[in-house]
């Protein structure tokens, strides 16, 4: 009988013992959060362009291209021979400037080494470096989100600062393995 009300009250414990049941988080399916970024974007993107046509109209000497990744450039000191542009994993020396769109400068005749593709450097000067040949010049036009976008460099570049650069690629090393 002992032991008949020990495993009752054992059970009565058991099934009393039931693990909480988890929150579900609450959330709002308005969407105004993302439409109103995407509203924000759109003006910033607008302004920026106007900001980019106003220079390129302004410099008629100077054919601007439009890439295929959303920025603008124009050769300063153009290869024509046909030569070697970086690929994966090469290692380019090259000379840069940088300044805002109008014109204030905020880095010069910086050198930098770089591994193309396999490290940091944002994302408008990696792709345009792509675009160049050893001894070739150009200068870039960057939107910001091609640019620093909204984080800026933590240094001299705030939020969402279109830039000019103006770059010098001075040697490419070929690597072995590109991978």
């Amino acid at each position: 009988m002992k032991n008949l009300h020990i495993i009752i009250i054992s059970l009565i414990l058991f099934a009393s013992c039931k693990s909480p049941e988890a929150r579900m988080p609450e959330s709002v399916q308005s969407g105004s959060f993302l439409k109103e970024s995407a509203e924000r974007n759109k003006k910033l993107n607008e302004k920026e362009s106007k900001q980019i046509q106003k220079i390129i109209k302004n410099n008629p000497e100077k054919t601007y291209i439009a890439s295929e990744s959303g920025f603008w450039y124009t050769y300063n000191n153009q290869v024509e021979a046909d030569t070697i542009q970086p690929q994966f994993s090469d290692i380019v020396n090259f000379d840069y400037n940088v300044s805002t769109i109008n014109g204030k400068e905020i880095y010069s005749k910086e050198n930098k080494t770089y591994i193309m593709d396999k490290e940091e450097l944002f994302t408008g000067l990696r792709e345009g470096l792509k675009l160049l040949k050893p001894s070739e010049s150009a200068t870039f036009i960057f939107p910001s989100q091609k640019a620093f976008g909204y984080y800026g460099d933590d240094k001299k570049i705030g939020t969402n600062v279109p830039l000019i650069c103006e770059v010098t690629l001075n040697t490419i090393t070929q690597t072995q393995n590109n991978d």
